[in-house]
């Protein structure tokens, strides 16, 4: 990957998100096992998950196992409060061996309160990286994207997780100008606007004009084609979709012509 970590090359520079997918009981872990050596095997390294995802971050734990070292790990802090932020924190610690790769504050939730026990930790080494993750929808009580400028300019972040689709193109004009400016990582998450592209009224997707052969292949590299764009990281336990995820990812950079095809299919 370009700008986020030290994981070696990073071909597909599609990740597995568990959003959604790793929240599952005990009985049900062997599916979460399969996809994830299957991720690995096929050249994926980044895993994003979150505290606020269930039983997501001990699922994921589990599934990496003795390959953990082999993994790109991304979560996140949830907590207004810097005790239970630090809480989590050290919970996360232990579910993956002792080290973050990506620490990220969700929706800028708290972002000022736990910057400066972050840098501590990043400095001791057992935080790679420190993100910030924002989605407009205020439901979830988050920043604005003016804030999330502020906290960009401060020089503490590395990497930033922002939705990307072409639905969803607010972050195009001024967060994603201002990332490439800053040299901050970029992870697009909703590349399928939680599958709502996916689910609509059927797409006729011509490869002789974008250059894919199927909705979820022209979403994935629609967004990677922007070439401020790191990774990408769709959610899925279908081994089937984490291998064509996978190649989506590894394809090269669709064309400005492909990339306005495809964006004028959805609008």
């Amino acid at each position: 990957m370009r700008r986020l970590g030290h994981i070696g090359p990073q071909v597909p520079r599609v990740g597995l998100g568990t959003w959604r997918r790793f929240d599952l009981p005990r009985t049900q872990e062997r599916l979460a096992r399969e996809v994830v050596k299957l991720a690995l095997d096929n050249g994926v390294r980044v895993f994003d998950t979150a505290p606020v995802y269930g039983r997501a971050e001990e699922v994921l734990s589990r599934a990496l196992g003795a390959d953990r070292d082999r993994a790109y790990v991304a979560t996140k802090i949830w907590a207004g409060e810097r005790h239970t932020g630090r809480r989590q924190f050290e919970r996360q610690l232990f579910l993956f061996q002792g080290r973050v790769d990506l620490l990220q504050l969700h929706h800028l939730i708290g972002w000022r309160t736990h910057a400066e026990w972050m840098q501590r930790e990043r400095e001791r080494g057992r935080i790679g990286q420190l993100g910030l993750t924002y989605w407009r929808d205020r439901a979830f009580g988050g920043g604005t994207a003016a804030e999330l400028e502020e906290a960009m300019r401060t020089g503490v972040f590395d990497v930033i997780q922002i939705p990307l689709n072409p639905a969803e193109r607010d972050m195009e004009d001024r967060i994603l100008p201002l990332a490439q400016e800053l040299g901050i990582g970029v992870m697009v998450m909703r590349p399928f606007a939680e599958g709502s592209l996916l689910s609509s009224t059927p797409r006729t997707i011509r490869p002789e004009d974008t250059g894919c052969t199927n909705p979820s292949e022209a979403l994935l590299r629609w967004g990677l084609s922007d070439t401020r764009v790191d990774v990408t990281v769709p959610a899925t336990l279908d081994p089937s979709h984490l291998i064509a995820n996978a190649t989506a990812g590894s394809a090269p950079l669709l064309s400005d012509e492909q990339r306005a095809a495809i964006a004028a299919i959805y609008r």
